[in-house]
């Protein structure tokens, strides 16, 4: 992995804004997604990349999925080669085939595509996920991300639009 195949850095601003069902009802808003569960992991920070592997299996579990369910899986591409390491380790921490080249894995495209913009990219593939999930009419997303020193971190969501 070098520079020369690892995703631009660019500028960019996001948030995502989280509150109860009650405060939501208070406000009027309409909600895109339900949080079900999250999970970190951290792996030793010579294969920072890998992260994502570990942690989205304990928020499937946590939310009582399986990647088999997800209707949409994005996962923060910090290099090329990235999304191929981590799908062919998720296949053996899950026991599930996982296909990074079907048409619900970062369908869109990636940070590859996009950029990784350092600080919102956690926010970006969260709207990536959501905004699919409702232009497919579709019920479960998992997003995804490694992060410097090691971590991953990864969501399961449910789209309440549909």
């Amino acid at each position: 992995m070098t520079a020369g195949n690892s995703s631009g850095r660019n500028d960019g601003a996001s948030f995502v804004l989280m509150m109860t069902r009650k405060k939501v009802e208070q406000l009027g808003y309409s909600p895109m997604a339900k949080w079900l569960a999250g999970g970190d992991y951290g792996v030793d920070p010579k294969i920072m990349g890998i992260g994502p592997a570990y942690a989205v299996p304990i928020a499937l579990k946590l939310a009582g999925k399986k990647i088999s369910e997800m209707d949409v899986v994005e996962c923060n591409e910090a290099f090329a080669v990235q999304n191929l390491a981590v799908a062919a380790e998720l296949e053996k921490q899950l026991g599930e085939k996982v296909d990074c080249f079907s048409n619900s894995w970062n369908p869109n495209g990636g940070a590859i595509a996009f950029g990784h913009p350092n600080g919102a990219s956690g926010a970006r593939v969260c709207m990536f996920t959501m905004r699919e999930l409702i232009r497919r009419g579709a019920r479960y997303g998992c997003f995804s991300s490694c992060c410097g020193g090691g971590l991953g971190v990864a969501t399961v969501i449910e789209n309440v639009q549909r």
